[in-house]
């Protein structure tokens, strides 16, 4: 083999090696994680666990299936949960977790109903997840998510300047990433209303991690199986450390972030990057709280800790949003 014919060959070897992976890419959906499963898996530590329910309000109207927009074929729906008496109402989008993989927007209903019965013009909008489309889809679809209410703020009956981002474990790491790139345009990749902001006006991270190559994380653990950030992603931590650093929101703090609400279980790894996430955000004065529960990761869909984490919720929108 000549030398040409060698430099060749270890590029084309260079290049296989870390080639995106697209094995996980297989377009149909992943239902691993439901809200059965989130019980399921909180039972070895809390034997008692059960999944939580809200009563019938009367006072909010719910429409569900609106389409947002379509994103590589895919129709991308949400569900708004209104209370009836709305005038210039906050808005509040919850994206749902189950490792960017699995999931449903219905899995936070229960929690948008007391919401909306309480003044807020709930959103729960579904995205791709990384079976149909791989890291930043998921990212860029929450911030159209953002930008279709503040351009249908009208027909909603909200304040376009007081829309609010809260997720649960995937779902908070994404709502901690985009409100640490309000003043980035990393994300706003869609063509649907691009001309609107994607701006959140405060953030609540429900057990999500704040970043990926941490001491505290313990996400791209490949050692068994492909883990939900690897298939995400589509290399692993070696193979493009730069790819989740830059997913990694401790990484993008800066003095124009909203104020931040941390609810967390008692396990940590599920809120790695936290404490140096907050150091910065105390160097630019910017306010956040953080609470934690003794209790499982799914805590916040479960009865026990159900109203006590809404609770939470207010109280923060009502110091960082409402006023």
């Amino acid at each position: 083999m000549n030398k040409t014919a060698f430099l060749f060959f270890l590029l084309c070897s260079f290049h296989a090696v870390f080639a995106q992976s697209k094995k996980g890419l297989t377009f149909k959906p992943d239902t691993s994680f439901t809200k059965y499963q989130a019980v399921k898996w909180a039972l070895s530590q809390s034997p008692n666990a059960k999944l939580a329910n809200a009563k019938d309000f009367k006072n909010i109207t719910i429409k569900e299936n609106i389409e947002y927009t379509i994103e590589d074929s895919n129709n991308l729906m949400l569900d708004i949960f209104s209370p009836k008496n709305k005038k210039n109402a906050p808005c509040l989008i919850i994206i749902h977790g189950g490792g960017w993989r699995s999931g449903d927007k219905n899995h936070h209903h229960e929690m948008a109903k007391v919401l909306a019965s309480r003044g807020y013009v709930v959103i729960t909008p579904s995205y791709r997840l990384s079976t149909h489309a791989l890291y930043p889809a998921a990212v860029v679809d929450a911030k159209t998510a953002i930008r279709w209410a503040r351009a249908n703020a009208k027909s909603l009956e909200i304040n376009a300047e007081r829309i609010a981002l809260a997720g649960f474990s995937a779902g908070g790491q994404m709502a901690a990433l985009i409100g640490t790139t309000n003043d980035e345009k990393l994300y706003d990749r869609s063509e649907t209303f691009k001309n609107i902001s994607s701006k959140v006006a405060s953030v609540i991270d429900i057990d999500g991690i704040l970043a990926y190559i941490h001491p505290e994380s313990g996400e791209g653990d490949d050692s068994r199986n492909t883990s939900a950030a690897t298939y995400w992603f589509g290399y692993n931590k070696t193979e493009k450390p730069e790819l989740w650093n830059e997913a990694s929101a401790l990484n993008h703090v800066s003095a124009f972030d909203p104020p931040i609400l941390f609810i967390n279980s008692s396990q940590e790894r599920m809120h790695a990057g936290r404490e140096d996430f907050i150091q910065k955000l105390n160097t630019f004065g910017i306010y956040s709280e953080v609470h934690t529960f003794k209790a499982p990761h799914t805590f916040c869909m479960l009865d026990e800790w159900f109203l006590p984490t809404i609770d939470l919720m207010d109280k923060f929108l009502i110091k960082t949003l409402k006023q």
